[in-house]
């Protein structure tokens, strides 16, 4: 069904499904899932853990992608970097956003649980909903240190990649989680103090907008 903006009907192409996904996000959480898996072996990985795994992992961070776009698509539609996004548009429903994000998060756990093991699917449920639930609903909005909490769902994909190839967990995987996860504030306060204006319109509650752009830049340093 065509949704009006105005004047213009809309209808929802396929285009807008795959944008709901945050595809460039999905391959760089890919590249550093295969950074741990590799790491993890000197044995090899067997293909079916690689290819179903790694197809796993995208779609559950996928599906979380889409959550975010629903819950945020009121400060989507104010931000001049996000209002094209295809809620914040209109261009697909929030009831339906929900239902490609729910059988999305569902296919993946069932590769994962399949092909790789219950270690990394119940990890990767975690990071999920550390990222869908606890970030986008509540640490958003709530605190300006919410991507340094936050930070620690997008941080996880090497963690998820060496349980894949090992089926535990080690040391190792935990320092290159802690690499992401020590880079994540820094890159986000960059952006933040940049499109500052824009965050505080869309009444985020980042450090630029609460503590000002001096004080984020001494956090960032």
């Amino acid at each position: 069904m065509a949704i009006l903006i105005g004047e213009r009907p809309h209808q929802a192409i396929w285009r807008d499904y795959l944008g709901l996904n945050k595809p460039k996000v999905v391959v760089l959480m890919l590249i550093t899932w295969l950074v741990g898996m590799f790491l993890a072996t000197r044995a090899g990985v067997p293909w079916t853990v690689l290819v179903f795994g790694n197809l796993g992992i995208a779609l559950c961070a996928g599906g979380a992608a889409a959550v975010n776009h629903v819950v945020d698509r009121r400060i989507d539609a104010v931000m001049a970097r996000t209002h094209k996004r295809p809620l914040a548009e209109g261009r697909v429903s929030p009831a339906a956003a929900l239902t490609f994000a729910l059988v999305l998060a569902l296919l993946g756990q069932a590769l994962l649980l399949t092909f790789t093991n219950p270690l990394t699917a119940w990890l990767t449920l975690a990071s999920l909903l550390g990222y869908a639930v606890i970030y986008t609903g509540f640490l958003k909005r709530a605190t300006p240190q919410n991507i340094v909490i936050g930070g620690l769902a997008g941080a996880a994909p090497p963690l998820l990649g060496w349980t894949a190839a090992t089926g535990h967990v080690s040391a190792e995987p935990l320092l290159l989680v802690l690499i992401i996860f020590a880079w994540t504030p820094p890159h986000f306060w960059a952006l933040a103090i940049y499109r500052n204006a824009e965050y505080a319109k869309a009444e985020i509650t980042s450090m630029p907008v609460t503590h000002g752009s001096h004080s984020t830049k001494v956090h960032l340093l």
